[in-house]
Order: C-alpha cells, then sequence, then structure tokens
C-alpha cells in the first residue's frame, strides 16, 4: 500500500477526492469551506440565511456544521469537513486565505484592452519611451515588475505551491510573515488598491480554489515545484505595502507585530547609510520631478529598506526616521504629513525581517 507523503497534498482519482483534498489542507492549517460542483464560487447559504440580514460571523448554522456565507464557514475541524462532504460528494474545496495567512497572487490571462500606462504598475512610472508591444496579461505585468525591482520573476518560483487556472492563468501562494501585517484582497483592475494590471491579490476576505478542484471550465492543477506555500518574498511584501495592501495603521501596528526597534546592540556605524545612501539619493531627486507617484514609491522603498537594515542593527531608529525626513522634506517640502505617513508604514513592514549588507530587496 502506498503511503501518501505528508508534505504532497493527496492525489485521490475516486469519489473520495476532494474530501481528501479538504482534510489534507485542514491537517496543514488551511481553514476550507465547499463550493459549489463545477463551479469556483461557494456553496449557497440555506433559505434561512438568504432572507435574514446578519453577520456572518454569528452565523447560527455555523455551530450546526452549516457552510453558509462562504468563506467565514471556513474550518480544519475534520468533523464538520466530512459532514459537509457526506452531504454533497461533489463539493470543491475552497481555503479562506485570511485565517490561513496566505498571500496568493492570482494572475491572469484575459483578453482584454491594455490599460493606461500608469495602470500597469500602480505608483510606478513608466516611461513614453519602454516598448510595451507584446504585454498583453497578467503574465506580463508581474514579469514586467520583477524586471523593475531586479528581482525573480514570482511565475517562476519552484519554492512556493503554484497552481495552473482552467483559464490559463496560475496561482501563486505564498505564506504571510506570522508576525507581520495582514494584507486585503484586490482587484487588478482596481483604481484604488493594485499590485499590477490583471494581477489580483487573494488575501483577508478573500478566498482560493485548491489544487484538484474541477470545474466545468476544466481542473486546478498543481504546477510541477514545491507543494506548499513557501513564505513570501520580502521584496513582493515591500510591493504591497506600496500599493496599499497593508491593514494596519501606519501609527498603529497590528496585533502580535513586535514594536519598531533595532537589535541588541549599538548600531555598526557606517554600513546602513552607505546601503541606504543610493535609495535616499533617488528620494531627494524627486524634486525635479513632478510624479508625485514616483516620488511615494521611492521614499516606500527607503523606508522598508531602513526597516530591515534597524531590525539587523545597522541603523538606529533614530538615523532612519532622520535621514528619510530630511530626504523627503528636500523633495516635497510641502507635504510633511503625507512624507511621514509614508515612512511609518515602510519602517513598519521593513523591520519584519533584517536586511544585511549583502541583502538588497
Amino acid at each position: 500500500m502506498r503511503v501518501q507523503s505528508e508534505h504532497h497534498p493527496p492525489r485521490a482519482k475516486t469519489s473520495r477526492a476532494s474530501l481528501d483534498t479538504a482534510l489534507w489542507l485542514a491537517q496543514h492549517g488551511y481553514p476550507v469551506l465547499p463550493l459549489i460542483p463545477g463551479g469556483k464560487t461557494p456553496a449557497a447559504n440555506c433559505s434561512a440565511c438568504r432572507g435574514n440580514d446578519h453577520p456572518p460571523h454569528n452565523c447560527p448554522c455555523h455551530t450546526r456544521r452549516g457552510w453558509c456565507h462562504g468563506f467565514h464557514a471556513a474550518t480544519t475541524s475534520a468533523e464538520t469537513i466530512k459532514s459537509w462532504w457526506q452531504a454533497k460528494p461533489v463539493f470543491g474545496v475552497g481555503v479562506a486565505c485570511g485565517p490561513a495567512r496566505l498571500i496568493v497572487i492570482d494572475v491572469d490571462a484575459h483578453a482584454q484592452t491594455l490599460p493606461r500606462r500608469d495602470r500597469l504598475l500602480p505608483g510606478i512610472f513608466m516611461h513614453p519611451a519602454v516598448d510595451l508591444t507584446g504585454l498583453n496579461s497578467g503574465f506580463d505585468t508581474l514579469a514586467l515588475l520583477a524586471a523593475v525591482r531586479n528581482r525573480p520573476n514570482p511565475c517562476q518560483d519552484t519554492t512556493t505551491l503554484r497552481v495552473r487556472t482552467p483559464s490559463g492563468g496560475i496561482h501563486i501562494w505564498y505564506r504571510a510573515p506570522r508576525h507581520g501585517p495582514r494584507f486585503r484582497s484586490s482587484s487588478g483592475s482596481s483604481a484604488k488598491t493594485a499590485l499590477g494590471w490583471q494581477v489580483d491579490i487573494r488575501a483577508v476576505n478573500g478566498y482560493i480554489v485548491a489544487p484538484g478542484t474541477k470545474t466545468s471550465a476544466g481542473a486546478y492543477t498543481a504546477l510541477p515545484g514545491a507543494r506548499l506555500p513557501a513564505p513570501i518574498p520580502l521584496w513582493l511584501i515591500a510591493e504591497l505595502t506600496r500599493t496599499g495592501h497593508a491593514l494596519h495603521s501606519p501609527h498603529q501596528p497590528a496585533a502580535g507585530v513586535p514594536p519598531l526597534r533595532s537589535r541588541v546592540g549599538a548600531p555598526i556605524p557606517g554600513e546602513g547609510r552607505q546601503i541606504l545612501s543610493s535609495l535616499l539619493e533617488e528620494v531627494r531627486a524627486c524634486k525635479v520631478s513632478p510624479n508625485s507617484m514616483a516620488f511615494t514609491e521611492k521614499l516606500n522603498r527607503a523606508a522598508f529598506t531602513a526597516g530591515g537594515l534597524m531590525r539587523a542593527g545597522y541603523l538606529s531608529e533614530a538615523d532612519c526616521r532622520s535621514l528619510l525626513l530630511q530626504a523627503a522634506a528636500q523633495a516635497r517640502p510641502q507635504q510633511p504629513r503625507r512624507s511621514a505617513l509614508v515612512i511609518e508604514s515602510g519602517l513598519r513592514a521593513g523591520s519584519l525581517r533584517p536586511i544585511h549588507p549583502k541583502e538588497r530587496i
């Protein structure tokens, strides 16, 4: 008898496949919910909940092992999960991203008209001389973001779980920092919060379809590589913070987030300032540029780096704020409050993990 590895989700081809997948995910701490047979939306509410306006988290159905209110009913209870799939074995499997501390990058490949340059990568100035010929999907947008940041393309990250969708897109599963900020879900077409065109984020108040689930459009298939989500890379945390996905207030840390402080011991002189100097120079250079979004992006990047250097002990907290505020004041003297908010948010996100001289975000 073949024993299933604890590091790989089950691949059963019987009618128990969905239940086995749901139980495996729950065992690994990922709250699951049932999806309608052949679809990717949560199972419908009961008749009482359809006509009764009440907070999803207080739904009485949950105590009776009901599945009303979609991802709000998600659970890791094996008994509840078994009762759901006993009632309807053909349910698909969804995972509630917020409680699972998942950040899933949902890359689309829809046939859509290319948006304006400033909507491709919100907050990043795309010079008119940049040739965008051939850019036609979220795959291209995310590759462009990675190229701008000189980082590996997440679509090719074999160290984490990646799932091919029936429409030709890809879901890239990452784990959020255990003691870090929580991130909101978003649509790539949103005018308010978006990482990039045709790049959605599934996080708090969102859910994702589990690999192995079959719909009328096709199956969600795990791609070669890791079968579990890896920690989200630092540079993607910085990008999500820059684009407004972080849910905590700049002045109030999220629950469980340690206060801003540097490593025990005196800061290492010289090294931190040297690493930060080029980023601060980019901030100051915004003085001659009218593009305020470029200024915000550069200031956030500098603050994020400063937070990591502070955590590693290469800069004191006082030095971090002083250097950042001075650079911001030189570039945008008319908006001190906004600059302070950007700095606090970037410092908070960057201080979650140390950055050492040989690292670059």
